[in-house]
């Protein structure tokens, strides 16, 4: 079993490192072991359809038989109809060519709608597994790897196996069972002859063997280059806002315009390598017809040969030369096929994130409790983000992280949701090793609000619905109410029905942020994850949809990210982190009280905020006019910072 993503061996290449646009092409393997190594997944691939196959060979079989019996007619038609006159043989004669004619007509139609079609068909298997494959990748991999990239793998590296199962393959194989049979009668009609034939045709072949050895690197390269210019390409369409901010639109054109010259580059190695061939083929082609035209007439005036022998030999010969010729077409799509079948298995051979062997713990209920004990994790060895975290977030408590950027706040969140394994210490959900636990048991139970909110190409409705596909379309209404979408959506002429645009690109930053907030309230989670919920939001629509998330809360573990600490004074337990370290942690007025980190950040952000729209020199004094901290450690926060 060949491009199967469980039967390969895995190279994790999740953590290779992007090359830029205009990266130099990567040394090829050698081409013969290439199409060797393709040979298993070609066999994997036709394999299921061996029964198709065997009929279409059947097809093919008659069809050629019927298209040797126009040249083979050619005898008896000079030698004995115009030659010997014997017109009572011409009416059997032309009725034969007819039927034969007619017969390799309606072969040649049940072929088209048969193999070509399944070629299509095993495109599109392809596309879906290929699909379902990388749906199942690791972060990791998709951090290192553009979307466009990924884009032109499932769309355009499978589109050349088409030609596995097309109608060009077809005609050659069908040619060499003509060839075969051809064959046989040149050299009945004249062996010599046939001897030259053979001769040119086969050295032709070998020219076309070594030039085909170019092609394959050829192929491969444009599809790694046309999958580095498409992955740029989306990335500057997704990014048309900043790239118009900074009117950066004629550097991005430079860039592109660079990668389309490569694939033009590559396109015209193609060309001149094709054309070699072609002119190879039509020298051949001459050299031989004007060597059986000298011998043929020869033998004709030595009287070894007839005139009606001469033409079938003519005709004959070309259902020899004609899959010779064919090679540099077919040659070339077989190698474009091979190509992007390497290209697929380099990609399903990396291994998803649900197959690793320790992950086979289903947790048939999850009570919500999350410990870290002595975590360290890095995404490149050596360089640890996080070291020897230990904490304990209890069922249904609030915990939030705070620091500065790149402190590893994200990093423990990409923990606690499974997208990342610990690479020292034991992340335990209910006292069990996360690393350990089956993913569908456990994200089945996560609700996840990130700062960057992502919504699909569809409606308000179907956004909120994504979390819970089988959820009423009262229980997503009411998770719309709570939320506060309702205050927006119903304004809308089409209501909940409104498309939201690609990214949701056709709505405010707020209400993207409330259709997300919905989204997760809509999961009904055991593990609730904030991450900047509710950066995008307003004072106002911030207080009401506080209300929302601090009922949604009840009864979860939460684990909160906020920058403005004004809004986790709530949270049950505040964790302080710092170069990947934990620094501190407690309730909001033990952390003042202590007056270390929390504080310092808690001081300067309350300064920040009071100065932030004051002239330049008007703040120099913002240390000495802070607000003393009140001496109520235990005085409750007001219901407008409800986390």
């Amino acid at each position: 079993m060949v491009l199967d993503s469980t039967d390969l061996p895995r190279t994790n290449k999740a953590s290779r490192s992007r090359k830029p646009l205009m990266s130099q092409p990567e040394a090829p393997t050698a081409p013969t072991r290439q199409i060797y190594r393709a040979i298993p997944d070609v066999w994997h691939l036709l394999s299921p359809r061996k029964a198709l196959l065997a009929w279409g060979l059947v097809l093919m079989s008659i069809n050629r038989v019927a298209g040797v019996v126009l040249p083979a007619s050619t005898k008896w038609l000079i030698d004995d109809v115009v030659n010997k006159r014997r017109a009572d043989l011409l009416r059997p004669l032309v009725s034969i060519v007819l039927v034969a004619t007619i017969i390799q007509g309606l072969t040649h139609f049940a072929l088209l709608q048969s193999l070509p079609k399944e070629g299509q068909r095993i495109i599109a298997d392809l596309r879906r597994k290929l699909h379902a494959h990388i749906s199942h990748l690791p972060i990791a991999y998709y951090d290192a790897t553009k979307t466009g990239t990924l884009v032109s793998r499932i769309m355009q590296d499978v589109e050349g196996v088409r030609n596995l199962l097309g109608i060009g393959l077809i005609d050659f194989v069908g040619g060499l069972l003509a060839a075969l049979v051809a064959l046989v009668v040149l050299l009945r009609i004249s062996l010599p002859m046939t001897g030259l034939a053979v001769l040119f045709l086969g050295l032709f072949a070998l020219a076309v063997k070594r030039e085909l050895k170019t092609l394959q690197p050829i192929f491969r390269e444009r599809s790694k280059i046309n999958a580095e210019v498409t992955g740029r390409l989306t990335e500057s369409l997704g990014g048309v806002r900043v790239v118009k901010g900074y009117y950066a639109e004629e550097r991005e054109q430079a860039v592109f315009s660079m990668g389309v010259e490569r694939l033009l580059q590559n396109a015209l190695r193609t060309l001149r390598a094709i054309s070699l061939m072609t002119l190879t083929s039509n020298i051949a082609l001459g050299v031989v017809g004007a060597t059986i035209m000298y011998v043929g007439a020869r033998q004709i005036l030595g009287g070894t040969l007839t005139v009606g022998e001469f033409f079938t030999f003519t005709l004959f010969l070309g259902l020899v030369a004609l899959p010779v010729m064919q090679v540099v077409s077919i040659g070339s799509q077989i190698t474009e096929a091979i190509a992007g079948l390497e290209r697929t298995r380099e990609l399903l051979n990396e291994r998803p994130e649900n197959t690793d062997p320790r992950r086979v713990v289903a947790l048939p209920r999850l009570v919500g409790e999350i410990r870290f004990d002595d975590v360290t994790f890095a995404y490149q060895p050596g360089r640890e983000v996080l070291q020897d975290l230990s904490f304990i977030a209890r069922r249904g408590t609030i915990t939030a992280l705070v620091g500065p950027s790149g402190a590893g706040k994200s990093t423990v969140i990409g923990l606690i949701a499974s997208f990342h394994n610990a690479t020292g210490g034991t992340v335990k959900i209910d006292g069990v090793d996360l690393a350990t636990v089956t993913l569908e048991s456990y994200r089945r139970r996560l609700g996840i609000v990130l700062q960057e909110t992502f919504l699909f190409e569809g409606t308000i409705l179907e956004n909120v619905a994504f979390s819970r596909p089988n959820a009423t379309k009262e229980q997503v209404l009411e998770a719309c109410r709570v939320a506060r979408v309702d205050e927006f959506a119903e304004s809308f002429d089409e209501g909940y029905d409104t498309v939201v645009g690609e990214r949701g690109v056709r709505l405010s930053g707020g209400q993207r942020q409330r259709i997300s907030i919905a989204r997760a309230i809509l999961a009904d989670p055991r593990i609730l994850i904030l991450d900047e919920a509710t950066s995008s939001l307003d004072s106002e629509s911030e207080h009401l949809i506080q209300e929302g998330l601090y009922e949604l809360m009840q009864g979860r573990t939460t684990f909160v990210i906020a920058h403005r600490l004004s809004t986790i004074r709530r949270a049950d337990q505040i964790l302080v982190l710092e170069k990947g370290r934990l620094v501190e942690s407690g309730k909001h007025a033990e952390l003042l009280a202590m007056e270390g980190r929390y504080f310092e950040l808690y001081m300067r952000q309350q300064g920040v905020e009071s100065n932030l729209f004051l002239a330049p020199g008007e703040g120099d004094l913002v240390t000495q006019d802070l607000p003393e901290v009140s001496p109520d450690l235990t005085q409750q926060p007001s219901p407008s910072n409800i986390l």
